[in-house]
């Protein structure tokens, strides 16, 4: 690459020389082969960057794309609208809007939580979701706040427990546990929150050296060795997040239940980043499960419908949980995943089959009607679980429209700017932190921040 760097500027002094070489005739055919020889070299430059992983995206480019504002949208009202969902949501009354509670002071400052409402407790999905929502909205005091409280209640720093360095996915809201183990989702969004937070906002003493600690758990997450123990719930056996031979995210990392994996876990656009940012002996094993998941998209989704099940097996089948329920079918969880594929492909542009995959998915919902499809579906669509039009599956779709091609995509975009910010019961947690977060995604204001 040097020697080719060293040829290129000769090139363009020998351009040079011709160009100022005082003749009042430049001979352009002595010109052209120069020329051609540049451009061939640009290209071959552009190339290089790409293979390096690079990408076309907003990565590379710093561009991110405003769906709103292609719809005719002005930046004010946008803004207005990202303002309103999250004063609602995180100020808002707290006992028919709110799912941000202050929770008071310790030696570290400010606590609070994210409390998933309807079941009444606190989960690392929702504390890790709430911190990117805070770091993307540059509201510092909120993330800090969270993060004290995940470091103080769900953090599990004890040596001789089992998941030692990880966090409890679920607490009582006392602060109490509901499980002493941990979802994969949850550190995922821990770790790329903490390294924007570096980038925005640079890093301070102890628990907020944002950047520390991101190394800290990414380093847990796949080097965690199998330990046995007793929690507060009986013994458990734990061991990293990933299963190495697949180079992909587990469902959980208990040894008895780490052998299949959750399609809306896999995040290729944090694992790039983690490739460039993270400890340097593991950056190509991120590197590679980018790669694996972008496969993994295409082979755990219906080839007709695009829907893809809550969790699957490595080799991409649906996975069939032994506690029942609707694993295997296109649910809850199921929902994020094509917000996944999709702003992959708008951070990245590395795998063209997310163009295909949110068209499929886009033209399955228009199908069975932009204002009452349901929410749940078996993966050939031929039976909906669930008829719920929910506001969480409405603003998911829409992000869809990041990596979408077809013009059915502006139809989901309009759909979720119309959709009133969640309140029911049922619909507040959940759905109202996917909401907000896709109000980022579609207004270009969900962005990297690389860390200090």
């Amino acid at each position: 690459m040097i020697l080719a760097q060293m040829t290129s500027l000769r090139i363009v002094r020998s351009i040079l020389n011709e160009i100022d070489s005082g003749s009042n005739m430049i001979n352009y055919k002595k010109l052209f082969l120069p020329i051609a020889i540049l451009c061939c070299w640009l290209a071959h430059v552009t190339t290089y960057a790409q293979s390096q992983g690079n990408g076309n995206g907003a990565f590379a480019t710093g561009k991110y794309r405003n769906l709103f504002k292609e719809q005719g949208h002005a930046n004010k009202e946008i803004a207005k609208k990202i303002e309103t969902a999250y004063q609602q949501l995180f100020f808002g009354d707290p006992e028919t809007q709110a799912i941000y509670f202050p929770a008071g002071r310790n030696e570290q400052g400010n606590l609070a939580y994210i409390s998933d409402v309807p079941h009444n407790d606190i989960r690392t999905e929702g504390m890790s979701y709430g911190m990117m929502i805070a770091v993307q909205l540059n509201k510092k005091a909120v993330f800090d706040a969270l993060w004290n409280y995940a470091i103080t209640y769900m953090y599990i720093s004890y040596k001789d427990h089992p998941s030692e360095g990880y966090f409890s996915w679920s607490l009582k809201r006392n602060g109490e546990a509901n499980e002493e183990t941990p979802a994969p989702d949850g550190e995922e969004y821990f770790v790329t929150a903490l390294y924007f937070a570096s980038g925005r906002w640079g890093n301070g003493a102890g628990i907020y050296n944002y950047h520390q600690w991101a190394d800290r758990i990414l380093t847990t997450m796949r080097h965690h060795p199998v330990k046995t123990g007793m929690t507060k719930f009986g013994q458990r056996s734990i061991g990293p997040m990933v299963n190495e031979g697949h180079k992909m995210i587990c469902f959980v990392p208990g040894i008895d239940r780490n052998n299949f994996s959750d399609p809306s876990y896999h995040l290729p656009h944090f694992y790039e980043l983690w490739s460039r940012w993270g400890p340097a002996e593991d950056r190509s094993f991120w590197q590679a499960a980018a790669d694996t998941s972008r496969v993994f998209f295409i082979k755990s989704t219906n080839a007709v419908t695009g829907l893809a099940p809550d969790y699957a097996n490595f080799d991409g089948t649906p996975h069939v949980s032994r506690r029942g329920g609707h694993a295997q079918d296109f649910s809850f969880d199921s929902w994020r995943t094509a917000g996944n594929w999709s702003v992959d492909w708008l951070w990245f542009g590395k795998a063209p089959q997310e163009h295909v995959l949110s068209d499929r998915i886009q033209g399955f919902f228009a199908s069975k009607g932009m204002a009452q499809y349901g929410c749940q579906y078996t993966l050939d669509g031929q039976t909906m679980l669930d008829a719920r039009h929910a506001s969480g599956l409405i603003a998911t779709n829409a992000v869809a429209s990041l990596a979408a091609t077809k013009p059915i995509a502006n139809e989901f975009i309009a759909a979720l700017w119309n959709a009133p910010v969640p309140q029911v019961l049922v619909e507040r947690y959940y759905d109202g932190l996917l909401y907000l977060m896709s109000l980022l995604h579609c207004s270009g204001n969900y962005r990297i921040y690389a860390p200090k």
